[in-house]
């Protein structure tokens, strides 16, 4: 299990960022939302699913973190330079925290979703936990949680019901933590 942070101060790949984080409690969300947005990198990150591949990182993107309260999952909203949607990730996690620089993060478990703009989604890495409970890497209730998650949320996503797709375009939009301060260097 690999914890990660909000702020991906050792991805190497960018080379000039600004990484900026809210505690949010309202009705529609309880929980941290982050804003990592990008102004130069060595060279943009591209991943493709079933067919479609993407840019998700570039100079100008920016991803919208969403790390709600109580919850098992994470969501990250894809954003191009146009602040338009390029997809939805929400990784499975174990436990989600805080560091006390106030940096947000979470014990991956694996399992992803992807969401693309069209609808279209993909669960991500089943063999990666799986083979994670072979190797004794996770516990046998990791292992349920991490599924019964991914199932709530595959549900809720097909009911139409998963608040983070419309919540992210309404963020993004109105320039939800957007700051204006000279990004930092790595």
């Amino acid at each position: 299990m690999k914890r990660k942070f909000g702020d991906r101060a050792n991805w190497r790949r960018v080379t000039r960022r600004n990484f900026t984080s809210k505690y949010v409690e309202s009705e529609a969300f309880t929980g941290y939302i982050t804003l990592y947005s990008i102004y130069a990198l060595r060279e943009p990150l591209w991943k493709t699913y079933g067919g479609h591949t993407f840019r998700i990182a570039d100079k100008g993107y920016s991803w919208l973190q969403y790390y709600p309260k109580n919850s098992h999952y994470i969501v990250t909203a894809m954003f191009d330079d146009k602040k338009e949607i390029i997809e939805w990730y929400i990784d499975v996690c174990k436990n989600q925290g805080i560091t006390d620089q106030g940096v947000p993060w979470f014990d991956d478990l694996y399992l992803d979703i992807v969401v693309l703009r069209n609808g279209e989604v993909f669960l991500l890495d089943q063999d990666e936990l799986d083979d994670a409970l072979h190797q004794r890497l996770i516990t046998a209730r990791d292992y349920e949680m991490a599924s019964a998650t991914t199932r709530d949320v595959l549900h809720a996503i097909d009911a139409h019901t998963f608040p983070f797709f419309m919540m992210s375009l309404e963020h993004r939009k109105n320039g939800f933590l957007e700051v204006t301060d000279e990004p930092s260097d790595s």
